[in-house]
């Protein structure tokens, strides 16, 4: 018998904790992904195009406003391409059957954490620890 298609997230949250990252949850985070996905080539394309054409000519003040632009461009282009790579490996965990479960020690993720963050890859204690030992290290490097 096939699993219901979840809609919304209301519908995945109601599911029982014993159906965590069953067929039907795996498909709700593989349409949700793919559709991040598409935006992301479409915006990526867009902010491509957007620098091709910030290439003018005009005096000083113009080019230093295109600079500008272009820098940010630039900017929110490479935002852009290493998040697609996020979702490219993340749909990659989750045809291998990883998608969910935390690279660190392999207890559940959790619903509400991948419905804010669908790339994550670490549970909430993980990436906790991860975040302290990076703070710890920044504070010990910059003294």
């Amino acid at each position: 018998m096939p699993l219901p298609l979840i809609e919304d997230e209301s519908q995945l949250l109601a599911m029982p904790e014993g159906a965590y990252m069953n067929e039907a949850q795996l498909d709700f985070f593989r349409r949700r992904l793919l559709a991040e996905q598409a935006e992301l080539e479409a915006a990526l394309e867009e902010t491509r195009r957007t620098i091709v054409d910030s290439r003018g000519a005009g005096d000083e003040a113009d080019l230093a406003a295109n600079e500008e632009t272009l820098g940010l461009l630039l900017r929110q282009a490479d935002r852009e391409t290493r998040l697609l790579r996020k979702i490219v490996g993340t749909l990659k965990r989750l045809n291998e059957g990883d998608y969910g479960f935390c690279e660190e020690t392999g207890a559940p993720i959790g619903l509400r954490r991948l419905l804010l963050r669908p790339t994550a890859t670490l549970c909430l204690e993980a990436k906790q620890r991860q975040e302290q030992r990076e703070h710890h290290y920044a504070r010990r490097h910059s003294a």
